[in-house]
């Protein structure tokens, strides 16, 4: 449990997270604070001595990190995600144990449902194990999203998703992951805070992840030269010579050229022998003057000495190393369902298998977006498969008296 008491009114009462690059509990509070784009300031106690000193300071003499200071004047230490959350003001707790519709997942798919349920009169929770807005939310630019002729920054989007869902009444919940389902009369969900919420029926739209490289180094790296999002943690780089990104596919793409904007070279490594972007974004990333590409090129190992000293590439060529400044990695989805084994029928890479009206093997459940099988991985559609889903959740409610049916005049 952290600790937490108030500053005297001289201290300045501004989001700080004072820590460490080795410190895997100040990149998990980094993360967390990143991904609710919250902004903070980081401060390295490594390479600031008197920030070093005013930790000492206001633990009386102990180190622990991270060290949060609050924009209220508290100050937390080695505060969970769930404490963070709290004392943001992030909603983390259910004001009910039962509702109509429970939604696993807060991404576009999961909010699109929950507006429509809303104005269906379905009672609905969102439960959301990150950030409201999902992966859309960390994009820095949506091209393709309809109605948008100049492009939409992503979080601007997620937010009128959120805040139209709030208008409906939509009951959100984040920074708290369903933990386990289990099915009887109703849908029942425990949740990562242990708190426990039951629905008549459920819609699945938990998203996906970033897949890893999973090469020796990489681990131990992460939080610290090794990301996966570029608007969280693409400003840390400002004024580097190098980033490295890992891909060739839309995503690494788009970050890529995003990233330009920080370092003087990005370097965008792809083991295909062709990028497998759009049109549009290989002929900008090719003929942009500060991105160098490498093709049939492939990561096998990362080497620290606290940060990233040397990255190793297999190629055709034979072996070389360079050394970045950082490295963004993008090289497909995997979707968040392990907590779903047994639960629901799954294919063979865990993603959820549903019929053609986005039923799962389980009569009460439905899914849609990036983690159902079959899905294209798109803004548009997922948001499109959300509202569907919604529209058979609604279908079997009405069928099992859950809901209120309209009479033939409505």
């Amino acid at each position: 449990m952290a600790s937490r008491r108030w500053l005297g009114r001289d201290e300045m009462a501004e989001l700080k997270v004072y820590g460490a690059p080795w410190c895997p509990d100040c990149r998990r509070s980094k993360a967390f604070l990143s991904e609710h784009r919250l902004d903070y300031d980081w401060i390295d106690i490594d390479q600031d001595p008197e920030a070093l000193a005013y930790v000492e300071e206001l633990q009386n003499g102990g180190r622990s990190i991270p060290t949060v200071i609050l924009p209220d004047g508290g100050m937390l230490i080695e505060p969970s995600d769930e404490e963070l959350a709290q004392a943001l003001g992030i909603q983390v707790r259910p004001q009910r144990q039962f509702y109509d519709l429970a939604i696993i997942g807060g991404g576009p798919a999961g909010l699109a449902a929950s507006i429509y349920a809303a104005r269906e009169g379905i009672d609905t929770v969102v439960v959301e194990r990150s950030a409201l807005g999902g992966q859309a939310g960390v994009t820095n630019r949506i091209d393709n999203y309809p109605g948008f002729p100049d492009g939409v920054d992503g979080d601007d989007l997620m937010s009128k998703f959120v805040a139209q869902a709030r208008r409906f009444g939509v009951e959100l919940l984040s920074a708290v992951g369903a933990a386990e389902i289990a099915v009887s009369s109703d849908v029942q969900v425990t949740l990562s805070s242990g708190d426990r919420v039951a629905a008549h029926a459920a819609i699945l739209t938990p998203g996906s992840t970033y897949r890893r490289l999973g090469v020796p180094g990489e681990d131990d790296l992460i939080g610290t030269s090794v990301h996966f999002c570029s608007t969280c943690d693409g400003p840390f780089y400002a004024g580097a010579k190098q980033i490295a990104v890992i891909g060739g596919g839309n995503s690494a793409l788009e970050e890529g050229l995003y990233l330009t904007q920080f370092a003087e070279q990005v370097h965008i490594i792809h083991r295909g022998e062709r990028l497998a972007g759009s049109a549009v974004l290989q002929e900008k990333v090719q003929s942009h003057p500060q991105i160098v590409l490498s093709l049939n090129t492939s990561v096998s190992a990362m080497e620290s000495n606290g940060k990233l000293s040397a990255l190793t590439l297999e190629s055709g060529a034979g072996t070389v190393q360079t050394s970045p400044d950082g490295v963004f990695v993008f090289i497909g989805l995997q979707p968040n369902t392990d907590f779903l084994q047994g639960v629901v029928d799954l294919d063979q890479r865990g993603f959820i298998q549903t019929d053609d009206r986005f039923q799962t093997s389980v009569e009460s459940i439905y899914a849609a977006g990036d983690a159902r099988a079959g899905s294209t991985k798109q803004l548009g559609a997922a948001v499109g498969e959300g509202i569907t889903a919604l529209m058979m959740t609604r279908e079997y409610l009405r069928a099992h008296q859950h809901v209120r049916t309209p009479s033939t005049d409505e």
